[in-house]
């Protein structure tokens, strides 16, 4: 298995790119469709502190997908993009920008680990090594976590 449970690792891979990777107790299949479905996603992505108020996906090569997030104090924030390829359940490549932020080429592979585990390596391409760094100064790293922990939790009830 390439991640650890419990934890998401965080890398520069390169001047452009920042790599995530989180090993999930829950067969690809499972997490690849609370990764990709407007019935689950709401529930886990993002910082904890933030409801998701939107949610649309269409999942296929040349659809779209718009996220937004609201916190109690009124901040708002949300993401769209654009499928290039959906492989299910192994892959997804996706352009995205978050409201206000240069883009971002994302590729998430969903590796089946022999153990019945799966391996999530999440690979954003920024196109500047300065909005790179800029997107590192967020909080990305901590909302980041904070949904995988909930999506741990919504896969430890989904196997129940």
């Amino acid at each position: 298995m390439t991640g650890r449970f419990g934890v998401t690792e965080f890398s520069a891979a390169s001047d452009l790119e920042v790599v995530m990777t989180r090993a999930f107790a829950a067969p690809r299949a499972l997490v690849f469709d609370m990764w990709t479905s407007p019935e689950h996603l709401p529930r886990w992505m993002g910082p904890a502190e933030w409801t998701m108020t939107i949610c649309e996906i269409d999942l296929r090569p040349g659809g779209a997908f718009r996220y937004h997030w609201r916190r109690a104090d009124g901040a708002e924030m949300g993401i769209s993009g654009v499928y290039h390829e959906v492989t299910p359940p192994e892959r997804v490549v996706s352009s995205e920008s978050w409201d206000g932020w240069s883009g971002t080429l994302n590729t998430l592979v969903l590796a089946q680990e022999p153990d019945g585990a799966t391996t999530v390596t999440l690979t954003m391409r920024f196109p500047s090594q300065q909005a790179r760094d800029a997107a590192l100064a967020t909080r990305m790293r901590e909302g980041s976590s904070e949904g995988f922990d909930r999506l741990d939790a919504l896969l430890a009830a989904h196997a129940r």
